[in-house]
């Protein structure tokens, strides 16, 4: 249906047109461009990245960041299980094994537990994990520290999925820049958008060169067109890109202005018992991308929430279903408990745009807090 408060909507600034008025002046249209090589140059400078790669989609992004860490055929990759299944496909693209870790109730994103049995399962019967992928989800920074500690013991390179987490902080640092490769998207409905769109983060110079060089059809440096190993067509256009340039120009104002919502949504439900959000410690700092709750008592309720909110036309979704419990991955391997299926169950997604006015934060809130709904103190 067509909803009129959305979940996630794009937020133009009108920045936008002067460098998409620019590619169409020069007639820089094809997906090369001196918008690209801006785009990239701002997206090092904000997140503190050393190098970056714009490319076509958060997806295009994840499948090059394997293939330059060498993944391949049978290979094992670690992956958090509560995510979108854009987190996983790649790993199939290029014919290695998902294997799902749960989450932990506090950010809900890769249990360090869960994942130090699995690393430690796979030695024991010889088949080290070529790569471990942790998401930040939601916006929320995973338990970093104890996830780095892993992948440097065991010697495993860590692919960061950021789509959703650009512009939040772990202990002062942007995410995406603490493993050896990160991975952000620009999808319409995340915190900025270059209408689709992605970028690979690395402070690994080669890894990013072998990722430009497989994300232009892999053409070898001659005159004539001349390739030695299968390429991809991901590079992003100079169009889309003169989008992101205008968009990072108010990417701190965007952030503060879904927390702005988040902390709207926080003080509302603060005296109602049952809910519970994602927690944000002392040394983290969400973008909060969406503001995902937990409606603890009988797991029907999520259902008729969110089916109230759609009656009054506004967009609402579950929290991710797992990816063990997928039809497509069900019968691969997974390690840990249940968080992820109970948050599943009992989790809801709000409106969280950065263009929400008070009014429609107000009308989304009265319903919420309409019994039967919910439990009062």
């Amino acid at each position: 249906m067509k909803y009129k408060i959305c979940l996630s909507p794009p937020h133009m600034s009108g920045r936008e047109m002067k460098y998409v008025q620019d590619a169409f002046g020069s007639n820089w249209i094809a997906p090369v461009g001196p918008n690209i090589d801006a785009f990239e140059e701002g997206l090092c400078r904000y997140t503190g990245s050393k190098h970056a790669l714009a490319v076509s989609s958060g997806t295009a992004a994840l499948h090059l960041a394997l293939l330059v860490l060498g993944v391949g055929k049978d290979d094992i990759v670690l992956c958090q299980s509560l995510t979108f299944v854009a987190t996983v496909n790649p790993v199939m693209y290029v014919g290695a094994t998902p294997v799902f870790i749960d989450s932990e109730p506090v950010t809900w994103n890769m249990c360090p537990n869960a994942l130090e049995d699995a690393i430690r399962h796979y030695l024991s019967i010889g088949r080290k994990p070529k790569a471990v992928i942790a998401v930040h989800l939601y916006g929320m920074p995973a338990m970093l520290d104890e996830i780095l500690y892993l992948c440097r013991k065991y010697e495993i390179p860590l692919v960061e999925d950021a789509a959703e987490a650009l512009g939040s902080e772990y202990r002062g640092r942007k995410v995406g820049t603490f493993g050896d490769i990160g991975v952000l998207s620009f999808n319409g409905n995340k915190i900025i958008t270059t209408s689709g769109g992605g970028a690979m983060l690395s402070d690994n110079a080669k890894y990013i060169e072998k990722a430009r060089f497989l994300a232009t059809q892999a053409r070898e440096p001659v005159a004539h067109y001349e390739h030695h190993e299968v390429g991809y067509n991901y590079r992003m256009s100079n169009v889309c890109a003169g989008i992101g340039r205008g968009q990072l120009e108010v990417i701190d104002e965007r952030v503060m202005q879904r927390r702005a919502n988040f902390q709207v949504y926080q003080t509302s439900f603060s005296e109602v018992r049952g809910i519970e959000f994602q927690e944000e410690s002392s040394y983290t700092f969400s973008n909060r991308w969406l503001t995902a709750l937990i409606l603890k008592y009988k797991e029907e309720r999520p259902f008729h929430v969110r089916n109230a909110l759609s009656e009054q036309g506004i967009e609402s979704r579950p929290v991710w279903k797992p990816m063990h419990c997928q039809k497509i991955y069900e019968t691969l391997p997974r390690f840990g408990g249940s968080v992820s299926e109970r948050l599943f169950e009992r989790g809801l997604c709000l409106p969280s745009g950065s263009n929400l006015d008070d009014s429609e934060l107000t009308a989304i809130i009265s319903i919420i807090m309409t019994p039967p709904f919910i439990e009062f103190l």
